[in-house]
């Protein structure tokens, strides 16, 4: 596969953090330039934790929701999004793990612990609030998003890709799907799915459900198999399971599936 280059170099990508509040109305710039307490006023509701990255190249962009893996919101996952907002996207990064204190970890039985404690119709909402927020943005485009997830943040960017109608892309890495798959026949956007062909975390009946789902309700979902990876192949942290290989097709497969899907927005 040849390899594309991306239209904007880590130099010309801000960053910054984000803070809203989940499950309620966001405020606006405009909102903020009014309020003079807006800065100190404690809020009554949970506040969602984030880190963005954008071009700095002034114009608007298609927004990026990208989920972390059970190890948390990591130096690995921010590269991601760095590397997202390269290819012209407006990148935000919940810290799922925020109502937990937002931990991160390179323990796996500390990470499968924090993943067991997350309530997912909360994480839902956190994650459906980051793309409010990107509404508010006055460099993203309105309702044109999309959702990336690795791992854990994989089985939430899929969950979510079948509860907001307006969300134009999903791409999920080494995901479990969900129970019942039924939820499948809510999918909206076109799903892009890289299955691990040696996963041992994501069963093989969870792509025969997928892909029985997809066909029994006409969705987009397109999977592509890397036969002799294993699950989290394409975290560089975890050397007993990366491969640079399968990590860089994989890339380029999302890169160009993305354009396609906001192509013309």
């Amino acid at each position: 596969m040849t390899s594309t280059i991306a239209p904007f170099t880590l130099d010309q990508i801000g960053t910054g953090t984000a803070r809203f509040p989940s499950g309620v109305a966001i405020p606006t710039l405009t909102d903020a330039a009014v309020d003079p307490y807006i800065q100190t006023r404690v809020s009554k509701h949970v506040q969602v934790d984030c880190i963005q990255f954008w071009p700095q190249e002034k114009g608007l962009y298609p927004g990026l929701v990208l989920l972390h893996e059970a190890w948390g919101l990591t130096a690995q996952i921010k590269d991601l999004g760095a590397r997202l907002a390269c290819e012209g996207y407006g990148v935000i990064i919940p810290n799922l793990y925020g109502r937990l204190g937002g931990m991160v970890t390179a323990n796996a039985e500390v990470a499968d612990a924090l993943m067991g404690k997350l309530n997912e119709s909360l994480v839902l909402q956190d994650i459906n609030s980051c793309c409010e927020f990107l509404n508010t943005r006055d460099h993203i485009k309105q309702n044109i998003h999309g959702v990336v997830g690795y791992g854990m943040g994989g089985s939430y960017a899929l969950r979510f890709a079948c509860q907001r109608k307006r969300l134009r892309a999903a791409v999920v890495y080494y995901g479990r799907v969900m129970q019942p798959e039924t939820a499948i026949k809510d999918l909206f956007c076109p799903v892009l799915y890289h299955q691990a062909g040696q996963d041992q975390w994501v069963p093989n009946q969870d792509m025969d459900r997928l892909r029985a789902a997809a066909t029994e309700y006409k969705k987009r979902v397109e999977i592509r198999t890397y036969q002799d990876a294993p699950h989290a192949f394409c975290n560089e942290q975890r050397v007993e399971s990366y491969r640079a290989d399968a990590t860089a097709e994989a890339w380029e497969a999302t890169a160009a599936f993305l354009k396609t899907c906001f192509h013309g927005t």
